[in-house]
């Protein structure tokens, strides 16, 4: 351990050994200066018995009003790319040195975080994913979603999850509503470890992140890390050059509670989080695994922040083209609302694949046996995103306008607000 960290510039040095009688042991000089059973400093260790309860405003958070007239479809999707959450980062990554001593073999931006493994063929995906407006409206369901979408953003880059850690910012724990948020957080976070087989390896806690008496929206903030078998399988965001099969997994249903839509173009959160189906959810990163690891799959994306449209439009943005697809509505004489819920809603447990050629009926098949929704939607190409909703056209536009707003979003966003 010390040759190798000596051979990157680090500091390391042998400090003890670990013993079996139970005890911890410190030294100065070879001079015993303490010794502590080392239950004391862990499982005897005095825990807090904070009082918690659910805000009494928490059922009047859990409703969606009325929200009046919405706007032309694409005037929404044009507003919510130039949004501070969805706008492309990269003001702030391309500051800093992304390339990691040239074993970056996602582009930052471009999906979750994947290194290669020198002298292996294996690749380490990562993702970290939190979404505090879900926690605000359930912090249990909300903490749940976390830890599902930093998986999936493994599963998509080819990667089979191993291990979590996470970051839980919360307000002030004396305070009964803040500590209930933090007990369901909690309670979110190991029920999906448990069913995705996830060990939390470690993490860390921010408390009473206040400021005048008002707390941060609830926030775990969830890093999950996954090992690709064969890095020459990797797959990014980015559909590949030419035309291909675009496939969706997963359904969509009219969830708009805490959506990126309702805070973005109604300044609202309020309503219930998409719900999770664990089993689904488990079904669809295997098959998305499987389908890296058997090369069926050119790209892989999640559809989260923003809904299908805005994960459509990402997968065409840095080279990927265009897009023509076609998706359903939940009735079938779809209203303004269903389609928006079709544009926008944040289900969980989607992903948008380009598939290999002839290898669609291949992965149909075996979504089918993984009890995993499937449909083929359009084809990748050209240099415009086209999307119709239930025979209607709602969204067409050229792939590089798009672009354009999405990527100076965050630019523009600070610039009015020092201007």
């Amino acid at each position: 351990v010390e040759e190798i960290f000596e051979k990157w510039d680090l500091h390391a040095a042998g400090i003890g050994e670990v013993t079996g009688d139970q005890l911890l042991r410190i030294k100065d000089h070879g001079t015993v200066i303490a010794e502590v059973p080392a239950t004391a400093l862990a499982d005897d260790a005095p825990m807090y018995r904070r009082p918690f309860a659910e805000p009494a405003s928490q059922a009047a958070l859990r409703t969606m009003p009325a929200l009046g007239a919405e706007p032309a479809p694409r005037d929404a999707f044009f507003t919510l790319l130039a949004s501070p959450g969805i706008a492309s980062k990269q003001w702030i990554y391309r500051q800093y040195d992304s390339m990691v001593r040239t074993n970056t073999l996602v582009a930052a931006g471009a999906g979750a975080g994947v290194v290669r493994v020198k002298g292996t063929a294996k690749a380490l995906a990562m993702s970290v994913d939190g979404n505090g407006r879900f926690c605000l409206l359930d912090p249990y369901e909300g903490a749940k979603l976390a830890v599902a979408e930093a998986a999936r953003n493994v599963a998509c880059a080819g990667g089979v999850p191993i291990g979590v850690t996470n970051c839980l910012n919360f307000g002030n724990p004396e305070r009964p509503e803040i500590m209930w948020q933090l007990a369901e957080a909690v309670r979110g976070i190991g029920d999906v470890c448990r069913a995705l087989e996830l060990p939390v390896t470690g993490g860390n806690v921010s408390l009473y992140n206040e400021t005048d008496g008002r707390a941060v929206l609830p926030t775990p903030v969830i890093g999950v890390l996954g090992v690709v078998e064969h890095a020459d399988r990797v797959l990014a965001r980015v559909f590949p050059s030419g035309a291909h099969d675009i496939v969706l997994l997963g359904t969509t249903a009219r969830e708009l509670g805490g959506s990126e839509y309702l805070k973005t173009i109604h300044g609202l959160v309020r309503g219930v989080p998409p719900a999770l189906d664990l089993e689904r959810e488990r079904a669809v990163q295997t098959l998305v695994i499987e389908a890296a690891s058997k090369g069926w799959a050119r790209s892989a994306h999640d559809c989260s922040d923003g809904g299908f449209a805005i994960a459509l439009a990402e997968c065409c943005f840095s080279g990927g083209g265009g897009a023509d697809v076609s998706v359903t509505a939940e009735s079938a004489d779809a209203d303004a609302g269903d389609v928006t819920a079709a544009l926008f809603s944040e289900s969980a447990s989607r992903v948008i694949l380009s598939v290999a050629e002839g290898k669609t009926a291949e992965l149909l098949a075996r979504a089918k046996a993984l009890g995993v929704p499937a449909a083929v939607i359009g084809r990748s190409g050209g240099d415009r995103i086209r999307i119709t909703v239930a025979g209607t056209a709602a969204i067409d536009c050229a792939t590089a306008e798009a672009e354009e707003r999405w990527t100076n979003g965050l630019t523009r966003y600070f610039k009015e607000r020092v201007a």
